[in-house]
């Protein structure tokens, strides 16, 4: 992949979306904000992935919702950008337009590294969907998907490098911070399929690492690319590591109970292949019956769908449930405590009630 091909192409993504930077201001709610961001983002981040050698473009355009895996227009909704919009409307909230079309870069390659983040999640847990259809490494292979998120992630740092500004090193550390976590946080959560003793202390400290660092990071270098001071970078920062804790939580949540409709995952998906999600582990340490008849269902190698079907049930009367439920709400009033009164904090209010709600 050529470098100086990517940040021109990037660059022209960047010149298309300096005219949508109103739309931040002129949305009226958060699903508006969204398909205002994405409208700025994506021309960017198409152009990067069309920089990538033709075998891991093809996956990542099928990951990305693009096209099918013949690569013809899939006609298929992509996933909603949330993290690359918390950039935006940082910077936006710092710095207005100007500062909004400067951290589009850093917007693109926070969504890059969180889809190369999925796709290893998707082939190290064996997930069979995603985003409604097939995932990629059901379509492609596991071995294939894993390369074509590495291309993700070293786009990520390409689209940066055509980046300027006193901040520009701070956020390439950022970004490296956040995915070292990730990384971290992917293995603890594989350790965690092998245990027997995971307690619900241990869940934040997970979810932290593989989800919340980079919601903190998107929120970071919105503030960097605006020129924002400490102060503001480190107060978005906690908004958006406390709410990626709650989306995390929430995420759990729909993994066991969501309907395929929204979570675009079968049913019962995390329990199909036993993972140790927080409503699991809350329960399993609940010491009831239901705790004791839930851990024999999950040293069985394969669920029926009746007892998927009963396993959800028992994590529910076990209190997995409400327990990931509280966690969730706390992590969202945390995270809404970091927000100061005015016009593009209230925008940043209205996005973290929509993603804690599961809308992500």
């Amino acid at each position: 992949m050529s470098n100086s091909l990517a940040v021109l192409r990037s660059a022209a993504g960047l010149r298309q979306s300096r005219t949508r930077t109103a739309g931040i201001t002129a949305s009226r709610t958060a699903t508006d904000l969204l398909d205002s961001t994405a409208a700025m983002v994506d021309p960017a981040l198409h152009a990067a992935v069309d920089s990538l050698p033709g075998s891991t473009r093809r996956i990542a355009g099928y990951h990305f919702g693009w096209w099918d895996a013949d690569e013809r227009p899939s006609g298929h909704r992509p996933g909603t950008a949330l993290r690359p919009a918390l950039t935006l409307v940082t910077a936006h909230a710092i710095g207005g337009s100007e500062a909004t079309a400067a951290a589009i870069p850093a917007a693109v390659a926070v969504e890059l590294v969180h889809n190369f983040s999925m796709l290893h999640d998707d082939a190290t847990h064996h997930d069979a969907g995603r985003r409604r259809r097939a995932s990629s490494s059901t379509v492609f292979g596991k071995t294939s998907s894993v390369l074509a998120g590495d291309a993700l992630l070293t786009l990520a740092f390409d689209v940066l490098a055509g980046t300027s500004g006193s901040h520009a090193a701070v956020i390439r550390r950022r970004l490296t911070t956040a995915i070292q976590a990730s990384i971290e946080g992917q293995a603890q959560d594989l350790s965690f399929e092998q245990r027997t003793d995971v307690a619900p202390a241990e869940c934040p400290h997970l979810h932290g690492l593989k989800t919340a660092e980079l919601f903190a990071c998107a929120c970071a270098v919105g503030a960097l690319s605006a020129g924002g001071t400490f102060s503001d970078t480190e107060r978005y920062h906690r908004y958006g590591d406390q709410l990626g804790l709650a989306v995390q939580f929430t995420d759990d949540i729909l993994g066991i109970w969501g309907h395929p409709a929204v979570t675009g995952k079968p049913a019962y998906a995390d329990l199909a292949v036993r993972k140790k999600s927080a409503p699991v582990v809350a329960a399993l340490a609940s010491g009831t019956p239901e705790a004791a008849e839930l851990a024999d269902l999950y040293r069985r190698p394969q669920l029926t769908p009746p007892e998927l079907a009963r396993a959800a049930a028992l994590a529910e009367a076990a209190g997995g449930r409400e327990w990931s439920r509280q966690q969730a709400a706390a992590c969202l009033a945390a995270a809404l405590r970091e927000l100061l009164p005015g016009r593009f904090d209230n925008k940043l209010r209205s996005l973290a009630q929509l993603a804690a709600r599961g809308h992500q």
